[in-house]
């Protein structure tokens, strides 16, 4: 049952707008032409020319794994796990240090990245190329140049298309943050120049880097890949707040019905908000559709479940309210990189998870424990969370909660 309300309630909010545009060239190129090249003025930043000899002939880079995409392409298999694991050690094989958009494998050459960060710290003078291999059939190639503690980055993007890599964007800017942490992440970012994004917004674009280069077990991203990473911490507040069995505190069900209905179900949730931003989309899920998703993935009984949402006993139902306008969340989230694990005496596992967090330049935002437990049927109930005190800390930024009944209320009018 949809309920409406056309009452309109004005607050006054600090709104950041992301705009992210989406730019598809066709073609291919070896070098750019004259029109293609940022003029020096517009652009706010020195080009620097990098040397063909050490940084590797454009086309042969392109190259490099054309016949790992032909095949890949030929399968069906571009965005499989393993296609990009042979991608990047290609790479490797060729002498660069090369690595996935979700450094799920480990670098390869890593000792250069490592050398050539010890040189950007003894402000000595140094260049070298990194390949980021993603999971659409292209790869990112940073040219980076150090000077006297400064670094300079070109950036290009190759496109498998068509059976040949093209080189679609390329672009340049100087690192305004620079990192290699103590948890062996290289993290950069600074304003991008390229010749498609200024010509339409007449500015850069933010850009943030983050790339494994120390090795991580095998075993812990399998466990990551498996019990974390389909949660995230978009939308939803399960590894940002301690909860247990015995007490589910402040965790909010109607965002993990949001994550858990597609995997339960196979679809979208079909309870979205209304057309008009200004009315509130009410509805009420019938008792058996709402807990057959939440106790699929919690051992929580029914009264436990009524008690921690609203309930209507009258009509055997749980009332449902999409997250609407203001409570939206900035399009930037950290992931999630399990760093240890530890059986526990009765059957659950529980692992240590790092918040990592390229947006802030931050690979260790927090850590929380995280105890699983794997059923009969292949599924798994999520047991607690807990997270792991520490001075270093940082703020859960991203993240904005639901409204609560009274916010609710002054938006969008009623009770």
């Amino acid at each position: 049952m949809l309920c409406q309300k056309t009452a309109w309630f004005c607050k006054s909010a600090l709104i950041v707008i992301s705009v992210i545009l989406i730019i598809q060239l066709s073609g291919c190129s070896d070098t750019l032409s004259e029109e293609t090249q940022l003029d020096e003025t517009e652009t706010a930043i020195e080009a620097q020319n990098i040397p063909e000899n050490s940084q590797g002939n454009e086309k042969d880079i392109a190259d490099i794994c054309l016949d790992l995409y032909n095949k890949a392409a030929a399968e069906n298999r571009i965005t499989d796990l393993e296609t990009v694991r042979s991608i990047v050690n290609q790479f490797g094989e060729n002498g660069y240090p090369a690595v996935d958009s979700r450094n799920q494998i480990d670098m390869t050459e890593a000792e250069q990245v490592i050398l050539f960060c010890k040189m950007v710290e003894a402000w000595e003078q140094d260049e070298i190329t990194i390949i980021e291999v993603d999971y659409s059939g292209g790869f990112v190639k940073y040219d980076l140049q150090t000077k006297d503690g400064n670094v300079d980055v070109s950036r290009s993007y190759y496109k498998y298309e068509n059976g040949k890599m093209c080189r679609a964007v390329t672009g340049s800017y100087r690192a305004e943050q620079w990192n290699y942490t103590n948890e062996g992440y290289l993290m950069f970012s600074g304003v991008w120049f390229s010749e498609e994004s200024y010509v339409l917004t007449l500015s850069g674009a933010e850009t943030y880097t983050a790339l494994r280069v120390q090795p991580l077990d095998e075993g812990y991203r399998e466990l990551n890949r498996k019990y974390l990473l389909p949660i995230g911490y978009e939308r939803n507040n399960m590894f940002l707040v301690d909860w247990s069995e015995d007490d589910f505190r402040e965790l909010n069900f109607y965002d993990l019905y949001d994550i858990f209905y597609t995997k339960v179900n196979a679809e979208h949730v079909p309870y979205v908000v209304d057309d008009n931003l200004g009315v509130g989309a009410v509805y009420r899920i019938p008792e058996d559709e709402f807990e057959s998703v939440i106790m699929a993935y919690f051992n929580i009984d029914s009264k436990t479940l009524q008690s921690k949402t609203t309930y209507y006993s009258e009509y055997a139902a749980y009332e449902y309210k999409p997250r609407g306008f203001y409570e939206a969340e900035y399009p930037e989230y950290p992931y999630s990189e399990v760093v240890g694990y530890m059986n526990n005496s009765d059957e659950t596992i529980t692992l240590t998870v790092n918040v990592v967090y390229p947006y802030a330049g931050d690979s260790k935002v927090y850590s929380h424990e995280v105890t699983v437990r794997s059923l009969d049927n292949g599924g798994v109930q999520y047991v607690s969370n807990r997270i792991i005190s520490s001075e270093d800390n940082e703020e859960k930024t991203w993240h904005t909660p639901r409204l609560t009944s009274e916010e609710w209320g002054e938006v969008y009018g009623g009770e």
